[in-house]
């Protein structure tokens, strides 16, 4: 996969996380947790593209290190969202749950070489 393609994923995962945030219930818990939830998950992508700039690879660690919260961060909103229940459409869920665990692996996959790299 190359950054192309990973851009890409990551912004889908932002559109799909939308997407499943419209059909949050119209109060105060859905309201935050969308909220919170649409934030870390268009961080993922936003860093990530901000990352393939990087200006160093010390700036490149550093924004990879936000993407892997960021994810880690959607991955929390999603799991909170498939325990309180209020979202009628729990395979979307579980695949948005599946894509941030993928997402996670793939960037922490980047970091350790990233570091590795950088030692060298």
């Amino acid at each position: 996969m190359n950054k192309y393609d990973l851009q890409k994923r990551t912004k889908q995962f932002h559109i799909a996380v939308l997407r499943l945030c419209e059909n949050f219930p119209r109060n105060i818990t859905g309201f935050e947790t969308a909220k919170q939830l649409i934030r870390s998950a268009g961080s993922v992508g936003a860093n990530y593209r901000a990352a393939c700039r990087g200006k160093s690879k010390a700036n490149f660690i550093y924004k990879i290190d936000v993407v892997i919260e960021e994810a880690d961060e959607s991955l929390y909103w999603l799991e909170i969202t498939k325990e309180i229940s209020s979202v009628p459409s729990i395979s979307l869920i579980d695949a948005l749950i599946k894509e941030a665990n993928e997402l996670l692996s793939i960037f922490t996959a980047i970091d350790i070489t990233a570091k590795k790299n950088k030692i060298k």
